[in-house]
């Protein structure tokens, strides 16, 4: 692996990802998506207090909770790397519960998930992930994976197809040899970013997110940037450095992917440039490729109701 690939690999997992189990479903809260006087990190925190269910997955105890009212089909989301579940932006959880059942959780060691002995590879990830769905008793859900994320469904999908009614990858690549690394300078904004407690809530990360004249046009990132008390420890985040730095990648399987797949991505995404996504899609038979002109990785907090809207239309057609 040159270079540039293993630090297009090392920023893969410390951008953002960009996202409760009981024998009954637990209603959600009021504050979380119905007061229209709330502000967005109220809306944060109310997902962020919802009781957290664990389930034992092997060597690791997987924290999750779960939104919605009952569907046939739910739908799990795989947070990136340096992310925990709180993360996702409360609207799309919003939207998506209001018709389907919506399982979130923390990725191994990542917030209230167990780190366990095992080792942190993608391959890992998706054991893990498909240890959950047993657990959960889920035969079948759609999958949506945000960056490091949308790599471990590529792995569930080619390890479990039959457990995959159809994938949603944000922010996405199928990594290898042939993986578009980001610019130089967003290279040198991330030196040393593995070492930080909270590289995800640096201001200079998250500015990297967003193009650079939305961001100085919308400076107050906590008006749509989550930002939960959970968060992921240096030692995690460098397992997950490690991780996607030694994914071999899929491109040369995505032709087996045969589930109707939405490859989604911002054109001015400086984390996993645009070409990645067409990558997938030339790969993928009859992969749906949306391209949002003007945003970035950040693509769900950036531009929230057209993401959000996109996303539903495509689960409608694939349900």
């Amino acid at each position: 692996m040159n270079n540039d690939q293993t630090i297009l690999l090392v920023l893969i997992v410390v951008s953002f990802s960009l996202l409760l189990l009981t024998a009954e479903l637990n209603s959600i809260p009021f504050i979380y998506g119905q007061s229209l006087d709330s502000s967005f990190q109220a809306e944060v925190s109310a997902i962020d207090s919802m009781p957290t269910q664990k389930v034992r997955v092997g060597d690791i105890d997987i924290a999750y909770k779960q939104l919605g009212n009952g569907s046939d089909i739910p739908i799990v989301l795989i947070a990136g790397g340096g992310t925990t579940m709180d993360m996702w932006n409360p609207t799309l959880l919003k939207e998506l519960s209001s018709n389907q059942t919506v399982i979130i959780f923390d990725n191994r060691g990542a917030g209230e998930s167990t780190i366990g002995a095992g080792e942190f590879s993608i391959s890992q990830f998706a054991n893990d992930t498909a240890g959950l769905l047993n657990e959960l008793k889920i035969d079948k859900a759609d999958v949506l994976g945000h960056s490091m994320g949308s790599f471990i469904a590529q792995e569930l999908a080619l390890m479990s197809p039959d457990r995959i009614n159809s994938l949603v990858l944000s922010g996405s690549s199928c990594g290898g040899k042939d993986a578009i690394p980001p610019s130089r300078e967003v290279i040198q904004a991330f030196a040393g970013s593995t070492n930080s407690s909270s590289p995800i809530l640096e201001e200079r990360i998250i500015s990297l997110l967003y193009p650079p004249d939305w961001f100085k046009a919308n400076p107050d990132y906590q008006n749509y940037q989550p930002i939960p008390e959970e968060s992921v420890s240096p030692q995690v985040l460098k397992g997950q450095f490690e991780a996607v730095t030694n994914w071999e990648g899929t491109c040369v399987n995505l032709s087996k992917i045969t589930q109707p797949t939405l490859v989604i991505v911002g054109t001015e995404d400086v984390f996993t440039p645009a070409a990645n996504s067409l990558m997938i899609v030339d790969r993928i038979p009859s992969a749906w490729l949306i391209q949002i002109r003007e945003a970035g990785h950040g693509l769900m907090n950036q531009y929230p109701d057209q993401f959000n809207r996109i996303v539903s239309t495509f689960l409608h057609m694939a349900n």
